[in-house]
C-alpha cells in the first residue's frame, strides 16, 4: 500500500501537469525551452562518453594485425639488407676489374648544399643564382644537380655566391647516353619548350624509343663540338639523371636521329641544388 508522501508526490505530479496543459502556447513553449536546457548537459556528458568510447575503440588495433606488421617490417629491414649486401659487393667486385683492366677508381662525389638565391628575370629559363661561392671551394663548371637529376652547371663564381647555366641553355650542352641501349648523344637546346631538350647524333637505326632514360655518359666533349670542358677533368660524371625520350625521328636526310627529351628535374621550382665537386 502507497504511503503518505507517494501520494502527495503524485498529487503534485498531477498538479503539474494540469497547469502545464492549460499554459498559453508560447508559455508552454518556454517552459519545455527550460527544461531541455536543464537536461542538455546531462546528455551532452552521454554523448561524449559515447564519442571517447568510440575513438577508443577505433584506435585499438587487434594484437594479431600488430604481430603481423612487426614481422612484415621485419621482412622489409632483412630485404634491405640483403640489397646492400649485394651492392656492396657489386661496388667491389667493380672496384677489382677496374684496377685489373688498367681503369682509375671512382671517388665518391663530394656535394655542396646550396640554395637558390635569385633568378635572372631576362634570362629566367636559363640562369639560377646560388649561395656559395668561391670561399666554400665552388669552380667553374662544376655540375649542379637535385635529388631528380642534373639542373646545369656553375658558369661564374663570387666569393659567396655563383651563377648557373641551367640545362636547354646553349652554354649547357652534355654529353650523353640512353641508358637502355648505351647509345652516345648530346644534349642541346630545344627553342619551343624549356622543360625539353633534344638528344642528337643518334645512330640511325638505334632502337631508341620513348620512355627510355638519358643520363651523363662521363664523356668529353671537345670545344670543337661547342661543348664546354668541365671541373671534373672535363666531363660531368657518368650516369646523371637527365630525362627520359618523348619522341625520335630521323634529321640530316636519315643519316641519323635525334631525340626529344622531357626533363626530370623542374627548372622553374628549383629551391635547394646540390654542388659536385669531386
Amino acid at each position: 500500500m502507497l504511503r503518505k508522501p507517494h501520494y502527495i508526490a503524485f498529487g503534485l505530479l498531477a498538479l503539474a501537469g494540469l497547469i502545464f496543459l492549460s499554459l498559453p502556447e508560447s508559455a508552454s513553449n518556454r517552459v519545455k525551452l527550460t527544461l531541455t536546457g536543464l537536461f542538455l548537459p546531462l546528455f551532452g556528458l552521454t554523448e561524449s562518453t559515447q564519442s571517447v568510447a568510440r575513438r577508443a575503440g577505433n584506435a585499438v588495433v587487434p594484437r594479431e594485425d600488430l604481430i603481423h606488421e612487426l614481422e612484415q617490417l621485419r621482412a622489409d629491414k632483412q630485404k634491405l639488407e640483403f640489397n646492400l649486401a649485394q651492392t656492396q659487393e657489386a661496388a667491389r667486385e667493380n672496384d677489382r676489374l677496374r684496377r685489373l683492366a688498367g681503369y682509375p677508381a671512382r671517388l665518391p662525389w663530394k656535394l655542396k648544399p646550396a640554395r637558390v638565391i635569385a633568378r635572372d628575370p631576362a634570362n629566367w629559363w636559363r640562369t639560377a643564382f646560388i649561395d656559395v661561392g668561391s670561399k666554400d671551394g665552388v669552380r667553374l663548371d662544376m655540375p649542379v644537380i637535385t635529388p631528380e637529376g642534373l639542373a646545369g652547371r656553375v658558369s661564374a663564381v663570387g666569393t659567396t655566391r655563383s651563377q648557373v647555366v641551367l640545362l636547354g641553355d646553349q652554354n649547357c650542352r652534355v654529353a650523353a647516353l640512353v641508358k637502355e641501349t648505351s647509345e652516345n648523344g648530346v644534349v642541346v637546346p630545344y627553342a619551343a619548350d624549356p622543360a625539353i631538350v633534344t638528344l642528337t647524333y643518334l645512330s640511325r637505326g638505334t632502337p631508341v624509343k620513348p620512355g627510355q632514360s638519358i643520363v651523363t655518359s662521363g664523356l668529353e666533349l671537345k670545344p670543337g663540338h661547342q661543348v664546354l670542358s668541365s671541373g671534373l677533368g672535363g666531363v660531368f660524371p657518368r650516369g646523371i639523371q637527365i630525362g627520359e625520350i618523348v619522341d625520335v625521328r630521323n634529321v640530316g636526310y636519315g643519316l641519323h636521329q635525334e631525340a626529344r627529351v622531357k626533363l626530370a628535374v623542374n627548372l622553374n621550382a628549383l629551391d635547394h641544388v646540390w654542388v659536385v665537386a669531386q
